[in-house]
């Protein structure tokens, strides 16, 4: 049985604030993407996805392998994908597809390298805007190659890769669920310190990483995906493997609309305590109709930030004290304790803040998966954890 051991969530092809090649496009290129694994197999298998395309998307090849620096692979490692037992593989607008298994032995924590042959047009590609790793580009048919010199372009966004899955077989791998704090902003970019690689390596579980940078729960964006409440299913309910969901978001809904007038911020509504919960409970029934486990986790501080103003500072609030408080759960994390100023109990320690009062930092990310792997343990979640 097969366990989804990474994951990015696909987004619609946007300039954003982080150039990238969606927009654009390929063709007649490689694409070489490295993502570290979360959990240890001996066979893997990896899912694209044409969630935005609006033409059918060829692969024309595909390879994986163990990574090296840069954009190398460890030699001898390189096996072809198949797809339905072809070379090739035709996805169609709004479609997905799944590889064949390979057989590749992975530990881990180790990462490995998909590469996509696109010999044809593309068109603007699905992607996931901020990867905090690098992405490789390269001329021609460079499937097979080791040394990665010819990849003479990069990008920190990932393409048409929305899951890589291996054949451990466990069931009890945890999704986090959000916006830019669950994707990673703040932490050190190529060096996997998000709160999600920290949580594997201190739980040894597999974790899902759902997050999307400027994900709102409630309101699609142009930008940072479609809302939280529509796009659970495919980003986590349709992953193999997962038992525990852990609920991080809707900061943004609270704090767009006390943000200065600009175009990545739109939609921002002023939005009321009552329709968060609504949009929790969507999540919360949602999650338990496939079997999961519930986690709520409190809003971080934010005060000084630009998304800090009156109206967000009493709804984050009421917000928070109903996660605590509602007994909706199955458990509930408190971040906001956790990572709060003890003087300024609505700001982020100055210990744990990135700079901008908003985003942890590498310190910030790991006492966030220290506290819910001391959740997990103490709960036993799963039951037999």
């Amino acid at each position: 049985m097969f366990t989804t051991a990474w994951t990015a969530s696909p987004q619609l092809p946007a300039e954003g604030f982080t150039p990238n090649w969606s927009r654009e496009g390929f063709w007649r290129q490689s694409l070489r993407q490295a993502v570290r694994l979360s959990a240890a197999g001996d066979r893997i298998r990896v899912r694209l996805s044409n969630a935005y395309g609006t033409s059918p998307l060829r692969i024309a090849g595909a390879t994986v392998a163990r990574a090296s620096a840069g954009a190398s692979v460890e030699p001898g490692s390189v096996r072809r994908l198949t797809f339905d037992g072809a070379a090739s593989a035709e996805i169609p607008p709004r479609g997905l597809a799944a590889s064949d298994p390979a057989e590749l032995a992975l530990d881990a924590m180790e990462s490995v390298t998909v590469t996509l042959h696109l010999d044809a047009v593309t068109g603007p590609a699905t992607f996931h805007a901020q990867a905090f790793a690098t992405s490789y580009r390269a001329a021609g048919d460079r499937l097979e190659d080791v040394r990665g010199e010819a990849f003479d372009a990069s990008s920190e966004s990932w393409y048409f890769l929305s899951a890589v899955e291996v054949d451990t077989g466990r069931r009890d791998a945890v999704a986090l669920f959000g916006d830019s704090i669950t994707d990673g902003f703040g932490s050190t970019p190529g060096a996997n310190r998000r709160w999600s690689d920290a949580l594997a390596e201190r739980t040894g579980r597999p974790v899902l990483n759902a997050g999307i940078g400027g994900n709102l729960l409630l309101n699609d964006s142009a930008w940072y995906g479609e809302k939280g409440v529509h796009r659970l299913r495919r980003d986590v309910l349709d992953h193999p493997g997962v038992d525990t969901l852990v609920v991080l978001q809707g900061l943004n809904d609270i704090g767009f609309s006390e943000t200065a007038e600009q175009p990545t911020y739109q939609p921002a509504p002023v939005v009321e305590v009552h329709e968060l919960i609504d949009g929790y409970r969507q999540l919360i029934r949602q999650a338990r109709a496939r079997g999961l486990r519930v986690i709520g986790s409190t809003l971080l501080p934010f005060g000084g930030s630009d998304h800090w103003g009156e109206h967000a500072a009493k709804v984050s609030r009421e917000v928070n004290e109903w996660i605590r408080g509602a007994g909706e759960w199955d458990a509930v994390l408190d971040l906001n304790r956790a990572l709060a100023d003890p003087g300024a109990p609505d700001r982020l320690h100055p210990a744990y803040d990135f700079g901008d009062h908003l985003h942890p930092d590498d310190k910030g990310y790991a006492v966030m998966a220290e506290a819910l792997a001391e959740l997990l343990q103490r709960n036993r979640l799963p039951a037999d954890a």
